[in-house]
């Protein structure tokens, strides 16, 4: 075995979204281009002797190649030791667990999450630092900086050694490097067994409360088999979609309504199980379903944070609740009962890991499905379930009757995210440009019903660290607090998706069972009307309305 020297140039657009480098399956497929990005993140790293480093994915295609490629210039710089999942398969908080319980200097997670797989599906990949949280942006745009610099990518370094053996548990060595191939699921199992009351929730299986878990065809399904099937005592079948496919089965693996409309209908027909959940690509999104009733993000969100006791990892009590600004603020209004601080942060996790690593706040959560807290530094999708199953079997509640006491209790926010997927990118760039030039004359406009009180470009200053991020997404928020926001989305490989939030608070309980659309089609028409959405794009309607 040699270690080669391979002369290269460097690629243009590898600049990592809000998770990572996302592109086409052919774009990661072309000579060099892989191997690039990952010299990118190894020149950012720096002496990686002695050091240990996780590797594993979501198994979508172009999965298994990777790693292999990765572990063999992982080698050709040096790494100690690299754990790696069994089959190339960890989920996106398992990596998050494995480095965080095992003490590792970071990690490299292969995933595009919830977007599509298969040969002509996405793949992506991002590095995770030593608190197991995405690497924050100071290191993202250092591997970018590397990715575009003619000499850092003169050539890259690599192995020629054989492929390692990614399916049988155990110790091989690589060059010099030690390479383990661990159980994905076992650290990552033991966790969820200390945060919640196992015997609680196989004692309410017992009684013969019945489930359906949706794995769309993606990493989860192991996890959730192996936790809610072997150790929780679930029948079999509950996992449906549980074997996870390189295309995913034809699925788009992002658990919303739509998406998962097998697990919504089997929940709205008779005879529906007591509970749905479901999850993403790589498992760290989220779906929480009741017989007729689709949680939203914001309001597990929320509900988790009010019943967080009911769980023996948070018998404590809570240190603060974070959000992603374009979540709704029902989880504000719990953070106030609660009297504890809720923070508003930009988009994607790693704004987060700050925060937490403060001992800042214990729970946080995004619009897009992802609930979590700082038991990893990651969005974690079977967590956010198993919280759940704890509060129904300690409360003895159905999620029609906890989410209805929620509201009761605290109001309800009418909430919903309206996606264009795969719009010209110079239109919605246009689009946005034109709402920023907007915003100083909205403040005390009266748009249909609304009278807006402000309206801005959300700015973040990180509490802990004093960074800045800026121009995070447009604002129009009205006096009695309800709101529209544009972004343009991080995680999309085409064209651009251009998004837009829609929120309105009703305290009054006789008000709680309006269909949301309808409660938000006031503020849909002047979201329309103030961004020009359908004209500058030529969309009448939008692809997904979650």
């Amino acid at each position: 075995m040699t270690i080669q020297t391979v002369a290269t140039k460097p690629f243009a657009g590898q600049r990592p979204g809000t998770s990572g480098l996302r592109k086409k399956v052919t774009e990661f497929q072309q000579p060099g281009y892989l191997e690039n990005f990952v010299e990118a993140i190894f020149q950012t790293l720096g002496d990686l002797s002695g050091r240990t480093l996780v590797l594993g994915g979501d198994g979508r295609f172009f999965n298994r190649s990777a790693i292999q490629t990765i572990l063999r210039m992982a080698a050709a710089h040096g790494v100690a030791r690299m754990l790696v999942g069994r089959g190339g398969i960890l989920s996106t908080p398992a990596v998050s667990c494995v480095i965080r319980k095992r003490a590792a200097f970071g990690g490299i997670v292969l995933s595009a999450s919830h977007n599509p797989g298969g040969p002509d599906g996405d793949f992506g990949i991002k590095y995770n630092i030593d608190n197991g949280g995405p690497a924050p942006e100071k290191i993202t745009e250092a591997i970018f900086a590397n990715t575009q610099s003619a000499q850092a990518m003169s050539s890259y370094r690599i192995s020629d050694a054989p492929p390692v053996d990614l399916d049988t548990i155990g110790m091989s060595t690589l060059e010099h490097m030690q390479v383990e191939v661990i159980d994905p699921v076992a650290d990552y199992a033991e966790l969820m067994g200390r945060l919640f009351d196992f015997d609680a929730i196989r004692a309410l299986f017992a009684r013969g409360f019945t489930m359906k878990f949706d794995g769309m065809s993606a990493v989860s399904g192991p996890y959730a088999k192996a936790i809610l099937e072997g150790m929780l005592g679930a029948p079999a079948g509950t996992v449906m979609n549980g074997e996870p496919l390189e295309d995913f089965g034809g699925h788009h693996p992002d658990p919303n309504p739509v998406n998962a409309a097998e697990l919504i209908a089997l929940m709205s027909g008779a005879g529906a199980p007591d509970f749905g959940a479901a999850s993403d690509g790589d498992a760290d999104r989220n779906m929480i379903v009741g017989r007729s009733i689709a949680v939203t993000p914001s309001d597990s969100l929320a509900i988790i944070a009010a019943n967080a006791t009911l769980a023996p990892g948070y018998a404590g009590g809570i240190k603060g609740i974070a959000r992603s600004m374009p979540t709704s603020g029902a989880a504000d209004r719990v953070a106030k009962a609660l009297d504890i601080p809720c923070f508003e942060t930009p988009t994607g996790w790693k704004y987060f890991g700050n925060l937490m690593d403060a001992g800042l706040v214990t729970l946080c959560g995004e619009e897009s499905y992802g609930t979590g807290s700082d038991h990893v530094r990651e969005k974690d999708g079977l967590w956010a379930v198993l919280f759940w199953l704890n509060m129904l079997a300690a409360t003895g509640k159905s999620v029609e009757q906890l989410v209805g006491e929620h509201w009761a209790r605290f109001g309800r926010n009418y909430y919903s995210r309206h996606d264009y997927e795969a719009v010209d990118a110079a239109a919605a760039d246009t689009m946005m440009a034109a709402l920023r030039e907007k915003l100083p004359t909205l403040a005390g406009q009266v748009l249909g019903e609304f009278r807006v009180a402000q309206a801005d470009d959300f700015v973040y200053t990180d509490p802990v660290d004093g960074s800045v991020a800026s121009r995070q997404g447009v604002r129009i928020i009205m006096t009695d607090g309800s709101r529209i926001v544009f972004r343009l989305s991080g995680t999309g490989t085409e064209g651009a998706t251009v998004r837009v939030y829609l929120e309105r608070y009703e305290a009054d309980p006789a008000r709680h069972a309006q269909d949301t659309q309808q409660a938000l089609s006031g503020l849909a028409a002047i979201a329309d009307d103030v961004s020009g959405l359908r004209q500058r794009t030529g969309r009448q309607t939008p692809s997904v309305v979650t």
